[in-house]
């Protein structure tokens, strides 16, 4: 049976019933347990996240959807480019994993054009090219704006539309780094700490050496995060509701679009949730990014 298709039709966990009848009838019982539990996590987190994202006071969370990115930022980044009539424009994400998961993709599959900055290989093949460019390097406070106007000079790209920055520690001062230095997109992405719910201040001390070991210590709560952005005249507009780690800001002179956004930031912050699905939809292949990433050029 497909997981997907069991998903589809059946929004009760009495209805797994039918399920463990068809994984009966492998011999091996210790897959069969395997698969079962795997199946049953997941409905539990698919129902966990509808439950969130139903009952947010931000209404702007309902467009949140997966394609590319974790969870559902894909949906939320969408829904933004679209209010600001954005059709094909400029994307740097720093931050990007081996490339077959983060906030940008989608970007590239509507045409856009951009770069990616980050420590890992890309899992795909890939060359620099007009429309995409990669720089493998470890960023740090001293490089950044370097690597940055690099591939903007290298792309021709005057100014950029959204920038998506997810580096587990020193996001802030990244950040902050690419603000001051008069780099403001239309919309900014950030990986805030969720930890700490407003009005609670924390960032995490500049560390360029530092390499995230699944703790607390990371990043910025999202009222530290706000402090900053209202300083550079953007609004924060919402964070994603199924894992509440991303929030999204938009330059304040576009929020005449937003009027659905709350103004109280305790009324878009979004608590931590980090159970996720162990499977959604069908498994992201190299072979879809080279072709979004090819078809560009």
């Amino acid at each position: 049976m497909d997981q997907n298709n069991f998903f589809k039709e059946n929004n009760s966990i009495e209805s797994i019933d039918q399920l463990i009848l068809e994984l009966k009838k492998n011999n091996d019982q210790s897959a069969l347990h395997s698969q079962l539990l795997t199946i049953i996590k997941d409905l539990i987190v698919k129902q966990g996240y509808n439950i969130r994202k139903k009952g947010c006071i931000n209404p702007f969370n309902k467009y949140g959807r997966k394609c590319f990115s974790q969870t559902d930022e894909d949906g939320l980044t969408y829904e933004i480019i679209r209010r600001l009539k954005i059709k094909k424009g400029a994307y740097a994400e720093f931050g990007v994993g081996d490339g077959l998961e983060n906030n940008t993709l989608l970007l590239a599959s509507l045409g856009w054009r951009g770069f990616w900055a980050g420590g890992e290989d890309l899992i795909f093949k890939y060359k620099n090219t007009k429309n995409f460019n990669y720089t493998k390097n470890w960023i740090t406070t001293d490089n950044i704006l370097e690597i940055t106007e690099t591939n903007m000079n290298k792309m021709k790209i005057k100014e950029l539309d959204v920038i998506s920055l997810d580096l587990d520690g020193n996001d802030f001062h990244f950040c902050k780094k690419l603000l001051s230095s008069k780099l403001h997109p239309k919309l900014f992405i950030v990986e805030y700490n969720p930890k700490f719910f407003p009005p609670i201040e924390f960032v995490m001390k500049y560390n360029r050496f530092h390499n995230w070991i699944l703790d607390d210590n990371y990043g910025a709560s999202l009222e530290s995060f706000n402090q900053l952005f209202e300083g550079y005249e953007y609004k924060l507009i919402c964070c994603n509701a199924h894992t509440g780690s991303n929030a999204f800001f938009v330059k304040r002179k576009y929020m005449n679009l937003f009027n659905d956004v709350p103004k109280d930031i305790n009324n878009i912050f979004m608590e931590p949730n980090f159970d996720l699905a162990c499977k959604y939809a069908h498994f992201n292949s190299s072979d879809v990014i080279e072709n979004i990433i090819y078809r560009n050029n």
